[in-house]
């Protein structure tokens, strides 16, 4: 099933950009407030689709009210369902009606203003006292989600926190679980034509229906039923997987590369994810960037529900994993057993993301052209110079080109494809940032810049693409550091490969020559003009013939050069040279590098020679 656009709007890519999280500064129509009633809390948002940040989903306001009305529906004594408490109704339309006053205040119209309501409303004895009561008193109709529909938002959610995916997607909230498969192709959405299947498996519900198991059973009995669970889950999941009709090239390779990537979301599994950070910052690792979006793990650690159980248990305080999301680990742990058992080929790793129900329906509204942008590329663009494209241009020109044949031949000759152009692009957008900084802080900042700095709220880059663009950032102002954010640097470079950390060195090295010879980041075609080429050599150097880049420097020839201009150069080009020297390769014993000549020539310049 294609999922189309339903609202385009974005023809005006053109419009001047805006700060993140400032709103107001361009047509209150692209405002949007969110609320999504969700079983473990209500989320209240504020977002501003004004191009062209418009693909990031830029947050304006957001905060969360801490109400489950999944457990307002038990009665606490006996665990018998009741009605939503009028009380509890009352505090819900009070929360919305503050919400309407915070929107009023930042200009977001009441026609733009959506209520969104999921599992534990759509069940509720009461739901449509409820619906009733909150329309009646705010104004706005209140939107619930049937289950197809819940999934498909879900779905699109998830599809906006990557640029490219593909494999199967779950959910996971306080009262349901969804699941489906999806991939992204050039904007267009493709999920499966069934829609997506959803259960009755939310953190909170599996957490009570775990509790009621055992209520008044002896062991053996309890772990009857629990088993009994475990194939009711299992078969439906199972059920679910054929019925989905997964695409046969996606199963072929899950198959090749030893299963499923899963993609989640929800509170429940995004709770899980933040265990699974505290594991890989608290116990012997020092992982560098604590946002929970973009976060993957591999199936070992994903499934490894014992120590993540006995980290929930033990230990005094977990970031972002709340007393009542600690109490659901356990029926978590329960449903990724099961799961991890059910899914034909297995997982092969599970990738985590922020999108829910809000972003889930800001994106469908997004014309495809817009979904197609890369998120990293946008939200750089906005610190972007005027040749921002002469730019790029040269750095790409620095890589040399594919050779031909397969890569096996070329030793390491060949460029990673996992560095995206996107990531290029966003280095020549951001390349002059930190630069009215001083040397002792520049490249500190810019290392930082991606996690915690100005691109730290960004929807939709991956951890991969963070620490790629971090470290070539740094490399860019000569990465002189002090000595307590080595640590920070060199767990950067453990999410990358030794390949990828040692091209982020050569291309910060790149970036750093070309802001010598374009300082405020414009190429002034009046002045004389330079160009770069890349070829791959092998190098004979004293311990034998090794792989290299040969990075030639082309200055236009001039009869008349007062500025002495390639000699100028010839004098910086040491920068670039060391990077391939083998003190400066990549590992703890320096095993990945290329070696680096830079040849600088004069030359009668012809626009093919710059292409």
């Amino acid at each position: 099933m294609r999922i189309p656009p339903e609202s385009p709007h974005h023809d005006d890519l053109a419009h001047r950009p805006a700060i993140p999280g400032l709103p107001g500064q361009g047509d209150k129509k692209y405002l949007r407030g969110i609320v999504d009633m969700g079983s473990n809390g209500i989320r209240f948002s504020v977002s501003d689709l004004s191009p062209p940040l418009t693909r990031i989903l830029p947050t304006v306001y957001v905060y969360r009210y801490d109400l489950s009305l999944y457990n307002e529906q038990f009665d606490p004594d006996t665990g018998r369902k009741i009605p939503i408490p009028r009380s509890v109704i009352a505090d819900v339309v009070a929360a919305l009606l503050r919400f309407k006053i915070i929107c009023k205040d930042l200009g977001v119209h009441d026609d733009r203003i959506r209520i969104l309501a999921t599992e534990a409303t759509r069940t509720a004895i009461n739901s449509e006292e409820l619906r009733k009561t909150i329309e009646d008193s705010t104004g706005i109709k209140m939107e619930i989600l049937a289950k197809e529909d819940e999934g498909r938002i879900g779905a699109l959610g998830i599809a906006s926190s990557f640029s490219d995916m593909a494999g199967l997607v779950m959910d996971l909230g306080g009262g349901s679980t969804q699941i489906t498969w999806m991939s992204t192709h050039n904007g267009t959405i493709t999920t499966s034509p069934k829609g997506a299947f959803s259960f009755p498996y939310g953190a909170a519900a599996l957490t009570r229906r775990l509790a009621d198991l055992e209520m008044g059973k002896t062991p053996e009995e309890a772990e009857k039923a629990r088993n009994k669970l475990r194939k009711e889950i299992r078969d439906n999941f199972l059920d679910a997987y054929h019925k989905l009709e997964v695409p046969e090239d996606m199963k072929a390779r899950a198959e090749a590369e030893g299963g499923f990537p899963l993609y989640l979301s929800g509170g429940g599994f995004r709770g899980w994810g933040y265990l699974l950070l505290y594991l890989n910052q608290k116990h012997g690792h020092h992982y560098p960037i604590s946002i929970i979006n973009g976060f993957r793990a591999p199936r070992s650690e994903f499934e490894d529900t014992k120590r993540l159980e006995e980290i929930a248990r033990t230990s005094r305080k977990i970031f972002r994993v709340s007393d009542r999301r600690r109490g659901q680990v356990p029926a978590v742990a329960f449903l990724v057993n099961v799961l991890s058992g059910a899914i034909p080929l297995g997982i092969k790793e599970a990738r985590f993301c922020q999108g829910g129900v809000r972003e889930g329906i800001l994106f469908q509204e997004l014309d495809p052209a817009v979904r197609l942008l890369d998120p990293l590329q946008v939200a750089t663009s906005l610190f972007s110079r005027d040749s921002v494209k002469a730019i790029s241009k040269l750095l790409l020109n620095s890589i040399p080109p594919a050779l031909p044949g397969d890569l096996s031949k070329h030793g390491r000759r060949h460029f990673p494809a996992t560095i995206s152009h996107h990531v290029i692009h966003a280095l020549a957008n951001t390349m002059y940032v930190h630069q009215v900084m001083s040397k002792e802080s520049a490249s500190t900042a810019a290392l930082y810049s991606t996690s915690t700095g100005l691109l730290s709220s960004v929807h939709g880059i991956s951890h991969i693409d963070r620490a790629m663009l971090a470290l070539v950032l740094e490399a860019r102002y000569q990465g002189e550091m002090p000595p307590r954010e080595e640590q920070f640097k060199a767990s950067l470079r453990e999410i990358l490969t030794y390949q990828e950390a040692w091209w982020m060195e050569y291309l910060g090295k790149v970036a750093m020559l070309v802001n010598r010879l374009y300082p405020s980041g414009t190429v002034d075609a009046r002045a004389p003009r330079i160009g770069l080429r890349a070829e791959w050599v092998e190098h004979a150097g004293k311990k034998g013939n090794m792989d290299g880049v040969k990075l030639i420097i082309i200055v236009e020839k001039k009869d008349n050069d007062p500025m002495k201009l390639a000699e100028a150069i010839r004098d910086n080009v040491g920068i670039l040279e060391k990077v391939g020297k083998r003190k400066r390769w990549i590992g703890p014993n320096k095993e990945w590098g290329l070696h680096v000549d830079v040849q600088v020539v004069e030359e009668e310049i012809l626009e093919t020679k710059l292409s």
